[in-house]
């Protein structure tokens, strides 16, 4: 489970990088309830805030990277940006972002892993990041495809310290990594990776990539909210054993996500 305690390497922000703004900010409202709250002036690119029942769960801002995909961006917690960024060089990772102040609110870096996945870390100042998780309309889970499922965990065990654990997905369907924050019990377990064959990575060119779980109530009427309102689909819904009922969508700027009806109990 995600929570707002935000330990050391747990997701603790997300934001959405799209073409046009308002029509993100109309797709999530459908799909998720979310309300959207303008940041910017005139000057510089649109963006701003996503609330759910007036908390912040994730920022959207105007993709402005030439050659950037559309994509959600997942920032982990870290306790000093530059220390993670000497971590993140020392096992073969790029700097896209170099760790930069962000008012006072904290400071932020972003990067590839060997592999060119990209994530970000974020390390609080007056702002430890979103204000709703494990709930419906918000994150619960966060998600790495690569093709390389061991290289990932070497790579991401010695930037964050994660702890690792293998289990078999049902009908031979490969194995599946679950990821626990350093010293932390399984309970605290906040993400997963899985491998994947390069060309089924076509989303980001063949390179591995994250992408956030949102929970909901309704997985079906969720994924009709969906293809109603110009997104797609790519897999499900379907029932995942002890996890719940699953889609894995996109977004009609071609964003992927998840949204998962947890299981009860």
């Amino acid at each position: 489970m995600i929570t707002t305690d935000f330990a050391s390497g747990s997701p603790c922000w997300l934001d959405l990088g799209v073409p046009d703004v308002p029509a993100a900010a109309a797709f999530y409202r459908a799909v998720l309830g979310w309300e959207y709250e303008p940041m910017t002036g005139e000057e510089g690119p649109e963006g701003g805030m996503f609330r759910k029942d007036g908390k912040i769960v994730a920022g959207l801002g105007q993709l402005t990277e030439e050659g950037a995909r559309p994509a959600w961006m997942i920032y982990h917690s870290v306790a000093d940006a530059d220390a993670t960024t000497q971590a993140v060089q020392r096992a073969g990772g790029t700097v896209r972002v170099a760790p930069m102040a962000l008012d006072d609110w904290g400071r932020m870096a972003q990067y590839s892993d060997p592999l060119g996945g990209q994530f970000a870390v974020w390390q609080p100042g007056t702002t430890k990041g979103v204000e709703l998780v494990d709930q419906p309309g918000s994150l619960c889970w966060t998600e790495l495809y690569t093709s390389d499922a061991a290289a990932a965990k070497e790579f991401y065990g010695g930037v964050f310290g994660w702890q690792f654990g293998d289990m078999e997905m049902p009908g031979g369907g490969g194995t599946y990594t679950l990821i626990t924050p350093a010293g932390l019990p399984e309970g605290r377990m906040h993400g997963g990776l899985m491998q994947l064959r390069e060309q089924d990575l076509a989303l980001a060119g063949g390179r591995p990539y994250w992408h956030p779980v949102f929970a909901v109530t309704d997985c079906d009427a969720a994924v009709a909210a969906v293809t109603g309102n110009g997104g797609s689909v790519q897999m499900g819904p379907e029932d995942a054993e002890g996890v719940g009922r699953l889609a894995v969508c996109l977004d009609p700027a071609g964003a992927d996500f998840v949204v998962l009806q947890p299981s009860e109990g």
